[in-house]
């Protein structure tokens, strides 16, 4: 199971998050985010970065990839998909979209992107107004109505007491998790002892299924 641990900026709290080996970290490249990232953190981890932004131009990307060494880019507002293929190809780098669900209908929109040079993978996060996440989960059964051919990561409000529940998702696409503000102390900044004992559980109960 992928492990991204999202919303990353402080470099000691990197290096502390960085030694639980997460697949992926996140970086808030959204100015309206409380964990928005303005520069270059004074240490950058040796795993996948992945840079989350909302409605920017492909310039604003490129930009941010060049600052923060990026591997990945996460889309989270409401980028088309020839947004997508333009930043793809600006940056060479693969694409996650994110998908706000709060009803099986909500997975429609999926195709279009599927067809989107260099979108190769899905989030899908909890419906909420505005941008950032809402810290709640949605109902995860609807996650049966998906059926489409790219992975995906689940997000939204997932915490301390959901390790048995993911560890239960069966469906044919489902990659990974991103965790965020369940592990936090404040916005930025990872409470390290909980979050470890999460990533924990969450191996052993898949080394156990």
């Amino acid at each position: 199971m992928i492990i991204k641990v999202c919303g990353m900026r402080d470099a000691q709290n990197i290096r502390e998050v960085e030694s639980l080996r997460p697949d992926m970290m996140g970086f808030m490249c959204w100015p309206g985010s409380k964990r928005y990232v303005s520069g270059r953190p004074g240490y950058l981890p040796d795993v996948c970065r992945v840079g989350v932004f909302v409605n920017s131009t492909a310039d604003e990307v490129v930009q941010k990839v060049r600052e923060l060494g990026l591997n990945r880019i996460q889309l989270h507002g409401t980028e088309t998909p020839q947004l997508c293929r333009d930043i793809h190809k600006a940056t060479g780098l693969p694409i996650m979209k994110a998908i706000q669900v709060d009803s099986a209908d909500d997975f429609v929109q999926c195709s279009a992107f599927e067809r989107a040079d260099g979108v190769d993978m899905f989030l899908f996060d909890t419906k909420c107004s505005g941008w950032g996440g809402s810290g709640r989960s949605f109902d995860w059964s609807l996650l049966n109505s998906y059926d489409g051919s790219n992975p995906f990561i689940l997000a939204g409000g997932i915490g301390p007491g959901a390790e048995e529940r993911l560890a239960e998702i069966e469906h044919p696409k489902f990659r990974g998790i991103d965790l965020n503000s369940q592990f936090e102390t404040e916005p930025g900044l990872k409470e390290i002892n909980k979050l470890s004992v999460f990533i924990n559980n969450i191996r052993n109960y898949e080394q156990n299924k």
